[in-house]
């Protein structure tokens, strides 16, 4: 009997703190599933040593995959890793972040979910990494409804898995290297009526390191975002 073969990316940005323990938590996500199931990380261009923990947490665990890559930014990092994905013939694509707030344990209520792809997400609906984006997240959810016409929960949730067949039609629709990849996505997802749905997650405080997003990064990322918005709402 073939399995269904899932693979789980995640990128990472200094994050020598949290990798180990992250791979830890994940891999064995990987092994249960089974078949040709892979974690893999991309390092977008660390300047700490968060690359040369994943290599040699790779002798340690035989699923875990780990790709260096020139600094481009977490969209355009996870945009990459969804094509990385699709091409090595992923079945099912699964991303997280690297930073420690998500949990391995809750993933398989979507896996048990996974024939109803469409797209599965997290809603972070006790979400404990602080009320700036709490409140970004709100504005996002109306910024999205006046500029696409869709409502969506939690738009930009770093806990989402896909089928890999419709994911590669969405991808079709995202420009290389946007920033804001998974919003992006969702909104395709919501728009086009392809199998969205909500199960609740728990999102933990970032368990080590320091965020390399501030208030005046996250102000001028929507003042692009918006330019963008607008700029492709017709295409999509």
């Amino acid at each position: 009997m073939k399995h269904d073969c899932l693979y789980i990316v995640m990128p990472a940005y200094n994050e020598e703190e949290n990798i180990e323990n992250v791979i830890a938590h994940w891999h064995p996500v990987a092994e249960k599933i089974g078949g040709e199931s892979r974690l893999v990380i991309f390092n977008d261009g660390s300047t700490d040593k968060t690359y040369e923990k994943i290599r040699e947490c790779q002798k340690k665990y035989p699923r875990l995959i780990g790709i260096n890559k020139k600094n481009e930014g977490h969209g355009a990092t996870i945009l990459r890793a969804y094509h990385y994905a699709v091409e090595k013939g992923a079945d099912y694509v699964f991303q997280t972040d690297s930073d420690g707030q998500t949990l391995a344990e809750e993933f398989f209520r979507f896996w048990d979910s996974r024939k109803c792809c469409g797209l599965l997400i997290g809603n972070r609906k006790a979400r404990k990494d602080g009320v700036s984006r709490i409140f970004v997240t709100k504005v996002l959810r109306i910024v999205l409804f006046l500029c696409f016409g869709v409502w969506v929960k939690d738009a930009n949730t770093p806990y989402r898995l896909m089928e890999s067949g419709q994911l590669k039609k969405v991808l079709e629709k995202i420009p290389e290297g946007f920033d804001l990849t998974n919003v992006l996505m969702t909104v395709i997802y919501e728009k086009h009526h392809l199998g969205v749905q909500y199960f609740p997650i728990t999102f933990r405080p970032r368990q080590g390191g320091k965020n390399s997003l501030n208030m005046p990064k996250i102000i001028k990322a929507g003042q692009k975002a918006l330019k963008d918005f607008m700029r492709i709402r017709k295409s999509i």
